[in-house]
C-alpha cells in the first residue's frame, strides 16, 4: 500500500518561515513594545527634545548654534535607544524568563537579536523625524550631501550602541545593568556635552575614541561638509568589538 500522497491532500501545509519573515515579524513586535514603553520614550525622545529646545533658547548665552547642538542631540538620542533602553529591557527580559519563552516558541536566537536591532532602528527613525522637524522649525537647513553622510554616520553609531546594549544586557544581572546602564549614559552624555561646550565637536583627539564623541563629531563634520573618516573608523571599531563580545558572551537566561 502506497504511503505517499499527492501535493495538496493535507491542507493547510505549514512550512518553516523564511529568515526574513521571522526577522520582520519579531522586529515589528519588538518595535511596538519599545515605542509603547514610557521610560523608553523619556530617554529616547523627551530628554533629547528638551536638550534641543533648551540649547536653542540659550544660543545667545552659550554661543553654540543648532548646527553644533543638533549632532550632539542625535548622539544622545541614539545612545538612549540603542544602549540604555536595550540593555535594561534585555536584562529584565532575561531575568523574568521572557527571552527564554520567546526562544521556546521557535524563534531562533539570531531572530530575537535581529528583532531587537530592528526595534532600535525603528525608534531612531522616529527620533530623526521628530528632532529633525523641530530643528527645521528652529531654522536648521541641510544639503543633500550632508544628509547622506549623516545617515551613514548615524547608522554606524546606532550599530555601535545597539551592540554595546546587547553586550551589557545579555551578560550581567538586571540589577547591575539597571545601575550601570544609567551611569554609563550620564557619563557619555557628560563627556560629549563637555567636548561641545569646551572646544566644539570635530578634531577631538583621543576623545574621539569615546563613542558618543565619535558619533556627534562625525555628524557635526557632515553638517560642515567635512567627511568624518576618523569618526567612522572609530565607530566601525566599536561595532566590531562589541558585536564579537556580545556573540561570545550573550546569555538568554540570567
Amino acid at each position: 500500500m502506497s504511503t505517499t500522497f499527492k501535493p495538496g491532500v493535507f491542507s493547510p501545509d505549514p512550512q518553516r518561515s523564511t529568515p526574513w519573515a521571522m526577522a520582520r515579524v519579531q522586529g515589528a513586535m519588538e518595535s511596538k513594545l519599545m515605542l509603547r514603553h514610557g521610560e523608553q520614550q523619556l530617554l529616547s525622545i523627551i530628554i533629547p527634545l528638551a536638550i534641543l529646545i533648551g540649547a536653542e533658547r540659550l544660543e545667545s548665552t552659550t554661543g553654540h548654534g543648532l548646527h553644533e547642538v543638533f549632532p550632539m542631540v542625535l548622539a544622545v538620542a541614539a545612545t538612549s535607544a540603542g544602549f540604555t533602553g536595550q540593555a535594561i529591557s534585555l536584562a529584565f527580559d532575561r531575568r523574568y524568563g521572557a527571552l527564554k519563552r520567546v526562544g521556546a516558541s521557535g524563534v531562533p536566537a539570531w531572530g530575537i537579536i535581529a528583532g531587537k536591532i530592528i526595534a532600535v532602528f525603528s525608534m531612531v527613525c522616529a527620533q530623526v523625524v521628530i528632532l529633525g522637524a523641530v530643528a527645521a522649525v528652529f531654522g536648521l537647513r541641510l544639503n543633500l550631501e550632508s544628509i547622506l553622510v549623516m545617515a551613514l554616520v548615524l547608522i554606524l553609531g546606532v550599530s555601535t550602541f545597539t551592540a554595546l546594549g546587547l553586550l551589557l544586557g545579555g551578560t550581567l544581572s538586571s540589577e547591575i545593568v539597571l545601575a550601570l546602564a544609567n551611569l554609563i549614559w550620564f557619563v557619555l552624555l557628560g563627556v560629549v556635552g563637555w567636548v561641545l561646550y569646551s572646544h566644539g565637536l570635530g578634531n577631538d583627539g583621543l576623545l574621539t575614541l569615546v563613542p558618543t564623541v565619535a558619533l556627534a563629531g562625525g555628524l557635526a563634520d557632515a553638517i560642515d561638509g567635512v567627511f568624518p573618516g576618523m569618526e567612522i573608523l572609530v565607530l566601525i571599531g566599536w561595532t566590531t568589538l562589541a558585536s564579537f563580545a556580545a556573540v561570545r558572551w550573550f546569555r538568554f537566561e540570567g
